[in-house]
This record gives C-alpha cells, structure tokens and sequence, in this order.
C-alpha cells in the first residue's frame, strides 16, 4: 500500500512533472484465480484481478487493456466530473450535478442517469457476458462521450493518477469521500447486488478484504488522500456525504456556487426534495429497479440502499471495530487535518 505524496515520484501526478508517456503497467493477482479469494469472489472474470505499478490499483484484469486510452481521454473545460471511491454518495453527487448543470430540467431528469452522466470507465471493465444486451445498450463508450454535447457530466471511480493528466487544469471536478466504515458496509451489500461481482462471505470478511486494498477500485486511502491533497486546487470541490446527510440545501447551494450557477428559491427548494433519499431511493432514473429484470442483478437488494451514515454499527462486533479503527490511525497517520465522521445526531 502506498500513500498519495508517493505518486509524485511516477510522473503522473503533479502537474508541473507530467510526462507524455504511459509508464502505468499491471500485474495478474495470481490469488484472484483460486483458493479462499476464488471461493469468496466466484464469478469474477476468469483472468482474475490485476495491480497497478505504481499504485496498486486493483480492478479487473479487463480494464487494464483499455487504461492508457481511459488515461488519455481528453476532457472539455466546460465539463463537470464527479470522481469518488464506490459507495461514498456518487449517484447522488452525480444527479445533483446533473440537475445544477441542466436548470433542474425535471423531464430530461427522466433519463437513465448512466445515460445522462456516463460512467467514464465502466465499458471497459465488465466482461461482456456480466451484461444484459439491454444494460450494454445504455453504457457510454469513450467514443460516444466525444460526440456528446457539452456540458458533460462524467462519473468515474478511478484515482487520479489513472485520469487525464490535465484534468483538474481543464475542467471542474467534484470529489465526495465518505467514512471508510459505512463505506465498507455499504460496498459489501454493493457485490451482493450484482452477480458479476458476487462476494460469497459475510461482512467481516468483506472488510478485511477492503483492508487489504483487495476489492475493486481499492485501496481507499491513496484514492481519498491523493484527491485531499488536491483540495486547494481552485477547479476541485472536495465534500464529504456525512455534510451532504446533514444539511443538503446547504451543500447544494455549495456545489451550485463551485459551478458558477444561480437557483432560484424554488429550484433550491424542488431540488432539495428530489435529492431527499426516500424521493431518490424511488427514482427509477437513478435507483436501477428497472435493470432487475434483465438479470445479474439480486432481487433481494437495491442499489440505492439506507444511505444512513452509522450504519457500520449494526454490523461489526467490537473486536473488527477496533481493528478497522487501527486501520484507520495508521493510515490517517500524518494527515491529521483530514477528520472523518462516522456518526450523526441528525440526517437530513
């Protein structure tokens, strides 16, 4: 594991050291393919995971044939991206966004939301038979992100040494970073969702996977550092969901502001209630109830699940609770300004 002041050494990292070649390569996870990991991921693509070097990024072995033209893709100074590490309020980020940058155009908002605000990453990291031929229809291809008219709202997952070297000089970005406990929990119930991905194991060791940087998109720390330590940077929003959870209208005037936008006080109010998570678990724009009918997806489950920040304690026993709190102070350790809540006395 590695902490994000390490990136600068690669090249890719700090704007003024950029260098014009691709020098990211992956490395099989030779443990992804059998034993106690094959036995808790069983239907993860048959070449396994792979690591990137430098970074140890850990994803499938598929994205790692379309990183350099993933890295390459070239933003638009008009375009919004929300970036996040999975499960830490994306999808809501992403609809806030999308509604801010659209003047709250409800009937446009009817729209699949991976439609409307494409998934940078994702047609390049499924293997083609995890995907309903209805579900690939909807994702967007780098190719049909170049033909979309501005402003664009792109989601990605990736750190951002694995994006646009120039992105942050290019266009404004929205990073949302929440509690790694509720994040754990929340990512758990995520792989139980959705069959291509299937964790066969309960949640305790799902966490000690998550703390071993050994599920997708992890490890969390470096993704969440790397992008604190961007904060000042004039064109990135970095927000907490816990500050979302606790007063959205203010947040939402926050973001608006970020993005140079005007609402008026019935905006402010309409959007408020649209992004209200009884609303938002509703929404069949953003929730992916829809989707359960092509298959791959458990019926049990939902994408858009509790959202409650504390979760996390009605899952762990004490003994895994202290050992993610060590996990934490250790890689916390240095970084004392960057605070996370794990608890709320109210919730928006």
């Amino acid at each position: 594991m590695f902490h994000a002041e390490e990136l600068s050494t690669t090249g890719v990292a700090k704007e003024d050291e950029i260098h014009a070649e691709w020098d990211v390569k992956f490395r099989r996870v030779d443990k992804s393919l059998n034993g106690n990991f094959k036995e808790h991921f069983p239907n993860c693509e048959e070449h396994g995971f792979v690591t990137s070097e430098p970074g140890g990024f850990f994803l499938m072995d598929k994205y790692s044939h379309h990183a350099e033209k993933i890295y390459r893709f070239q933003p638009r100074s008009d375009d919004v991206w929300v970036v996040t590490f999975p499960r830490c309020g994306t999808t809501w980020t992403q609809e806030l966004v999308w509604m801010i940058m659209n003047d709250c155009d409800k009937i446009r908002a009817k729209a699949p939301l991976m439609v409307r605000s494409p998934f940078l990453e994702l047609p390049y990291m499924l293997p083609l038979n995890a995907t309903s031929p209805e579900i690939r229809n909807m994702m967007v291809t780098l190719e049909m992100m170049e033909e979309m008219p501005s402003p664009r709202i792109i989601k990605s997952h990736l750190p951002f040494y694995l994006l646009h070297p120039k992105l942050l000089d290019t266009c404004k970005v929205v990073y949302v970073a929440r509690n790694p406990k509720d994040v754990i929990v929340s990512f758990f119930y995520h792989h139980r969702l959705f069959d291509f991905h299937y964790f066969d194991g309960d949640v305790e060791k799902f966490a000690q996977y998550f703390m071993d940087g050994e599920v997708m998109f992890s490890p969390f720390f470096p993704h969440i550092l790397d992008a604190w330590s961007k904060r000042h940077h004039p064109n990135m929003l970095f927000l907490f969901y816990e500050d979302l959870k606790k007063d959205l209208r203010r947040e939402i005037e926050k973001i608006a502001k970020f993005l140079d936008k005007s609402l008026s006080e019935e905006q402010l109010t309409d959007l408020r209630e649209h992004l209200r998570f009884d609303n938002f678990a509703k929404n069949e724009s953003v929730n992916m109830e829809p989707a359960k009918q092509f298959g791959h997806f458990s019926t049990e489950g939902h994408f858009i699940r509790k959202g409650k920040t504390g979760d996390w304690k009605n899952h762990f026993s004490p003994e895994m609770n202290k050992r993610i709190d060590e996990w934490i102070d250790k890689n916390l350790n240095g970084c004392a300004d960057l605070k996370f809540i794990t608890q709320l006395e109210f919730q928006d």
